[in-house]
């Protein structure tokens, strides 16, 4: 029995290592000690290499807006000063062109005076000429050519666009009808009128304070009438001095007086015409004195 084995109990005595603490951690273990992702190491390293690593996205479009902002505010305060700086300037040349337009004006009002006067001395001149040279009928040759004033009864006409023509400018007066395709008066008209009257008997005209004379010229220029290179503005006032009855019935009658009337009913211009007691004329602002004399027979001549 003594070459017997030992019993089994004899190996539990040995003693068997113990496992480490940590080993059911490794798991942890790993996320502590490689807590950055490798993919999000080589995006972090590859925006070193391109110079763009450093602050976040936001905080970098804030300070650029902050920048944009103070950039902003520097123009501005810039801006004013420079205009602050300015203005005097600018204040300075302003009222030295006031002041030279107010001189032109004086000076063009002191030249229309002038013109006035000189006109005057013309037309005084020109009377005593055509009376020396009328003899005893010296007022009536001041009378007839326009030199001088006159009064008297008469008529007066008023003529005037139609309503709303001023924007019918542009078209084409009197082709083959012989009459406005417009509701503008045109040159023609009024020398139609006017010839119209001088017809029917009057002995002086003005237009719009323009007295007419044997050398008076009614032109147009674009759509302006002018009466002695002088543009007249609507309504037309026409006066005329003669019989106040015989006048205006006779005019009406005429072939220029039915003319005027055609005018308004397919046109729509207007006038009306009215006897007056008391018209009063100016004279004409310039008047060309022209003498006529008898030629003399030539010897030989039958």
């Amino acid at each position: 029995m003594s070459g017997m084995s030992q019993p089994s109990h004899n190996r539990s005595s040995v003693p068997t290592p113990s496992a480490r603490p940590d080993a059911s951690m490794s798991l942890l273990t790993h996320v502590m000690d490689h807590s950055l992702d490798e993919g999000y190491a080589e995006a972090s390293a590859r925006r070193e290499a391109e110079g763009t690593a450093g602050l976040p996205r936001t905080l970098k479009s804030k300070l650029a807006l902050a920048a944009g902002l103070v950039l902003a505010a520097m123009v501005v305060t810039l801006g004013a000063a420079q205009t602050r700086f300015s203005a005097p300037v600018l204040a300075k040349e302003r009222q030295e062109l006031i002041d030279r337009v107010q001189v032109a004006d004086e000076r063009a009002d002191g030249l229309e005076q002038d013109i006035e006067r000189l006109r005057t001395d013309v037309a005084r001149r020109q009377r005593q000429a055509l009376k020396q040279h009328g003899g005893d009928q010296g007022q009536l040759v001041t009378l007839l050519s326009g030199a001088s004033e006159v009064r008297g009864p008469g008529l007066k006409l008023v003529v005037d666009d139609a309503k709303g023509s001023s924007a019918a400018g542009g078209g084409k007066p009197r082709e083959n009808t012989g009459f406005s395709d417009t509701g503008r008066l045109r040159d023609r008209d009024m020398q139609r009128i006017v010839n119209g009257l001088w017809q029917a008997g009057a002995e002086a005209i003005s237009i719009n304070g323009q007295r007419l004379t044997a050398l008076s010229a009614i032109r147009a220029a674009g759509d302006a009438i002018l009466v002695d290179n002088r543009p007249l503005v609507p309504p037309y006032e026409v006066l005329a001095v003669g019989d106040k009855k015989r006048l205006g019935t006779v005019f009406q009658d005429s072939v220029d007086g039915q003319y005027l009337r055609v005018l308004q009913e397919s046109y729509g211009i207007r006038y009306s015409l009215s006897p007056a007691d008391d018209v009063r004329l100016p004279a004409a602002s310039s008047v060309t004195v022209r003498t006529a004399t008898a030629e003399e027979p030539k010897k030989g001549a039958s």
